[in-house]
């Protein structure tokens, strides 16, 4: 049994009717329900009284560091079997760290541990790095985004990182780190035994400095299936070094997150030739990067490579225009993998859209999402695009936010939501202008149709 509630206000009625629910499920979802240190001693009761109970999701609540020390007394005790607990922005400090440095010495049965957007710092983290050296700790995932760390915290990673060969996620996402403590990680994760699967580094402080350690990590730990270092500065030279450890035969990667970070069309060569010949490879974001037009007809042409098997391209806000959508539309003609295209917020406009309608009528495109919020289109290109939505049945995510389609392309997309061979499921439509009389349409559409989601 599963409860999820989320941004509910906990009235005494409503609580105690939850909690005779809650002695029997196996999941509890409790994220933003203002729940406070009070509802943390119910909680303790309720983790003790229920040995199924395997999750547990108590984010962006005020819980502090007395709530988590309530909730330890049940984390603690023999029967309790929980394996995933998320405590993220929960207002806690470095002092809920050694009742949670407790839990983790004494309960091997926890696997997953997210604490992230708390003000822990790097004493704290400290602290739980003791708990997960002791041999009862079996964490599997540890995420730490938003912890206020500095570089001082790496040498208690490593150590950690040392003793615990389960790890298999760690996220530092979003903490000073530097180059200097990201090099000094890396040459840990190398060293260590753990077969780590997923690295998170997003806004670290990291700069080229760094990417040859990176690139260690991926060619030395076949494991690592999902790397993010976006929102770093790492430019075309730093991608140039990553992806030695990309093209590594050992290299397994899946999931590569290269958000803003400095790119230009000069890494896009780089970038086309791990698109071409890396076949682990299910999703690149390269969202906020100057690609350009002629950087973007790369990666098209690596698409086309029958050694490509990306499914997921992320290429918002790209500084791409209606010059490189022949390249997009003759991509997706092509590739049979493909089925996430993000290419929001660039300057396509309409006869862009028509050209990329093209490639994505072409029975070999299997598109199931695709994001064109911001692209300057207008309700001349909607007829295109309801041809796409009534034949393209794989299709069942369009994005078009934050584009002057007004009533006549409104009516249009309202017209193949119709159609019975349009399959849509989400129709995205953010900050767009129409009349009342089209949003009563719209309304009646949903009413028609709910399986139909229109958001607006």
């Amino acid at each position: 049994m599963e409860l999820d509630i989320q941004c509910e206000e906990m009235s005494p009625s409503r609580w105690a009717e939850l909690l005779s629910t809650m002695k029997s499920c196996k999941t509890i979802r409790l994220d933003d329900c203002n729940l406070s240190s009070s509802n943390c001693e119910d909680l303790s009761s309720v983790i003790h009284m229920n040995p199924s109970l395997t999750e547990l999701k108590l984010n962006n609540n005020e819980l502090g560091d007395a709530g988590i020390e309530h909730l330890c007394k049940g984390l603690l005790m023999p029967s309790c079997s929980l394996q995933k607990l998320w405590l993220q922005n929960c207002n806690l400090t470095s002092a809920s760290c050694e009742t949670l440095r407790s839990v983790l010495s004494a309960q091997p049965s926890l696997t997953e541990l997210h604490v992230g957007d708390n003000k822990l710092g790097t004493a704290g983290v400290k602290v739980l790095c003791q708990g997960m050296m002791n041999p009862n700790c079996k964490l599997q995932k540890l995420q730490l985004e938003y912890c206020e760390l500095t570089a001082d915290i790496v040498e208690a990673l490593n150590a950690a990182l040392q003793s615990k060969p389960t790890l298999k996620e760690l996220s530092l996402s979003n903490n000073t780190l530097g180059d200097t403590a990201v090099k000094q990680l890396c040459r840990g994760l190398v060293e260590a035994s753990c077969s780590l699967e997923l690295l998170h580094l997003e806004n670290c402080g990291i700069t080229s400095d760094s990417c040859r350690e990176i690139s260690a990590v991926l060619s030395n730990k076949p494991s690592l299936v999902d790397l993010s270092v976006g929102d770093n500065k790492i430019g075309d030279s730093g991608l140039a070094l990553l992806c030695q450890g990309l093209m590594h035969p050992n290299c397994r990667i899946q999931k590569l997150w290269l958000w803003d970070c400095d790119l230009t069309s000069a890494s896009c060569k780089d970038l086309s030739r791990l698109i071409s010949t890396k076949e682990s490879l299910m999703e690149i974001s390269l969202i906020d990067n100057n690609l350009r037009d002629s950087g973007m007809e790369m990666l098209c042409q690596a698409l086309k490579d029958p050694k490509s098997k990306l499914q997921e391209l992320w290429v918002r806000e790209c500084g791409l225009t209606t010059a490189c959508c022949k390249a997009v539309s003759s991509a997706l003609s092509v590739n049979k993998y493909l089925k996430v295209l993000h290419i929001g917020e660039n300057k396509l406009g309409d006869a862009g859209v028509e050209v990329l309608c093209e490639g994505l009528l072409h029975p070999n495109c299997s598109i199931q999402s695709l994001w064109l919020g911001n692209c300057d289109l207008t309700a001349a290109c909607c007829a295109t695009l309801t041809t796409v939505m009534a034949t393209k049945q794989c299709l069942t995510e369009l994005d078009l936010s934050y584009n002057s389609l007004e009533d006549e392309g409104i009516r249009k997309l309202c017209e193949a939501l119709r159609n019975p061979s349009c399959n849509l499921q989400q129709l995205i439509l953010y900050d767009i202008y129409w009349s009342s009389e089209v949003d009563d349409e719209l309304r009646a559409l949903e009413e028609s149709k709910p399986d139909v989601k229109i958001i607006s």
